[in-house]
């Protein structure tokens, strides 16, 4: 099959490699010349062949200006893969746009990182029957083998709406290891943490992919001395949560590693200088002064 594919970093490019050891034809453009396959958005899609399909992976702060740029060189038929990390909420209006010169629309959550090259991709998809099908040998050279990582998830926004908890669940249990990691370094008694993370990696319920990240990082550098403990977040945490909200779901865990992460950027909490503050005027307790 022909794949048009926008955006060739990380994720991008290890992509097409997949891709094209599947035996799927990729004609990638990006901003890069020494990458791309394309001189321009327009040459890459003169050299696909109707009716066409494009995948875009690029940075959330451009995506909507990219789909509406490649819509505007598609024809009738034609359909746009958006496997970003969106909001879901934008797809619904994205689609709606599109479908007006018969363009149809695809949003795609893609987890696998670096790695997805080597392992493969999950995918969690949002769209219609007839255009899901289509793509389906697409999506069954970027999932990896065997009956798990792919899932058609409902219509358009479904997909990113489902990569949204996902990245949620991802915030939870990273700072749950996290925090495991800091109670074991704070022990009088562990005098292996690294040891103790990787005795977790076998014949342990809390095994898990990221377990085998942390235990890599700690091979690297034992004590994470080269790390600074600040933390962003791409947004679909903070999705997840307001999603939460409106919809009434007690999300404690997933909320909580969302505040931890701003947390993180503060070099001096000013709520807990308030805290400090508020414990030495009732009882006297003593501050510590800079």
């Amino acid at each position: 099959m022909q794949l048009g594919l926008v955006g060739l970093g990380k994720m991008g490019g290890n992509m097409r490699e997949r891709l094209r050891a599947a035996g799927h034809e990729v004609v990638g453009y990006d901003r890069n010349p020494d990458i791309s396959d394309a001189t321009s958005l327009a040459d890459m899609v003169d050299k696909l062949a109707a009716p066409r399909a494009v995948w875009v992976m690029v940075p959330a702060t451009v995506t909507e200006d990219t789909i509406f740029q490649i819509g505007d060189l598609l024809s009738e038929g034609d359909i746009i893969i958006d496997g970003g990390n969106s909001r879901f909420s934008d797809d619904g209006p994205r689609s709606v746009k599109l479908n007006e010169s018969g363009v149809g629309y695809i949003d795609v959550g893609v987890s696998g990182g670096v790695w997805g090259r080597e392992n493969g991709y999950a995918l969690m998809v949002g769209g219609s029957d007839e255009h899901v099908a289509r793509l389906m040998p697409i999506f069954e050279a970027l999932k990896p083998a065997g009956e798990f990582g792919f899932v058609h998830a409902g219509p358009v926004g479904a997909g990113h709406y489902t990569k949204m908890v996902h990245n949620g669940i991802e915030y939870g249990l990273m700072h749950a290891y996290a925090e495991g990691y800091e109670l074991l370094k704070a022990s009088e008694l562990v005098t292996n943490v690294p040891g103790a993370i990787k005795s977790w990696r076998e014949g342990s319920v809390v095994k898990s992919w990221l377990l085998d990240l942390l235990d890599r990082a700690l091979d690297e550098d034992p004590d994470l001395a080269d790390i600074r403990g600040y933390a962003d977040d791409t947004g679909e945490g903070r999705w997840t949560v307001e999603e939460a909200i409106r919809l009434a779901v007690p999300m404690n865990v997933i909320a909580a590693s969302l505040f931890a992460r701003f947390a993180s950027r503060q070099d001096d909490s000013p709520a807990m200088k308030a805290v400090a503050a508020l414990r030495n005027q009732f009882g006297g307790h003593a501050v510590h002064k800079r």
